[in-house]
């Protein structure tokens, strides 16, 4: 992991289409403005991990719904 100093209003570019910038720091709370392509989506981790936790789940509701259909053609 790459840890960088940034100061209020500084930013750092990431592969030079996305830039992050610090729009406030307030006690332990840090107020962050990203700047990306639409092409690129860019949500909260927390926020990241329901969807990934959702895709599993629909997979596996998907893969046993499939296993069901192979049974009646049998």
């Amino acid at each position: 992991m790459l840890a960088l100093s940034r100061k209020k209003d500084e930013a750092i570019v990431i592969n030079n289409d996305i830039e992050v910038t610090i729009i406030e720091v307030k006690g332990d709370q840090v107020k962050l403005g990203i700047t990306a392509p639409k092409s690129v989506p860019v949500y909260r981790k927390e926020v990241y991990l329901q969807i990934q936790e959702a895709n599993r789940a629909a997979a596996n509701e998907t893969a046993q719904a499939m296993e069901a259909l192979k049974k009646l053609g049998q």
